[in-house]
C-alpha cells in the first residue's frame, strides 16, 4: 500500500535549470544579472549586510552589560513556607510541587520573611542567617544540602 501512495498534484515543483540555452529562459547569465558581486562565485552579501550604510546594530545605542559568571538563585521566603503546615519537611522537590520555585534546577535560598510554621525541618542549598534564626525559634532545623 505505501508504494502506491503520491503526492497531491501540484505539491512538487520541477528543479530549475539555469545555463540551459537562450531558449530556457534561464540561459547565459542563469539568472544572476550582468557583472557584480552577486553574479561571481561565492558571492553575495550576507542577508544583514545594508550595503554599506552604518549597520543597526552598530547605530543603536549599548547599555549595560551581561555578567557571564552569574548564577541563577531561586528564592523563597520563610512566610511562603505555611504551605507545608507545622513538622514537614521541606525540600526543593516539595518547593517545586507547590509551586513555590520553578524547578529549574537553580540553587535555592530562603529568605527570613515572614513568621516560619512550627517544627520544620528544612533541607536547602543556602539559607539566610534570618531564616535560620526564625526556624530555630519556631523549633525546626535547618540543614544544608
Amino acid at each position: 500500500m505505501l508504494d502506491r501512495l503520491s503526492s497531491k498534484p501540484g505539491a512538487k515543483h520541477a528543479r530549475k535549470r539555469v545555463g540551459r540555452g537562450p531558449g530556457s529562459g534561464k540561459g547565459k547569465t542563469c539568472g544572476s544579472g550582468v557583472k557584480g558581486q552577486g553574479t561571481r562565485s561565492g558571492g553575495g552579501a550576507p542577508h544583514w549586510f545594508e550595503g554599506g550604510q552604518m549597520p543597526l546594530t552598530q547605530r543603536v545605542p549599548k547599555r549595560g552589560f551581561t555578567n557571564i559568571f552569574r548564577k541563577d538563585i531561586e528564592i523563597v521566603n520563610v512566610g511562603a513556607l505555611s504551605a507545608f503546615g507545622d513538622g514537614a519537611t521541606v525540600d526543593v522537590e516539595g518547593l517545586s510541587k507547590r509551586g513555590l520555585i520553578r524547578g529549574s534546577g537553580a540553587v535555592v535560598k530562603l529568605l527570613g520573611e515572614g513568621d516560619a510554621p512550627k517544627n520544620l525541618t528544612v533541607k536547602l542549598g543556602r539559607v539566610s542567617a534570618g531564616a535560620r534564626t526564625k526556624i530555630e525559634s519556631a523549633g525546626g532545623t535547618v540543614e544544608l544540602v
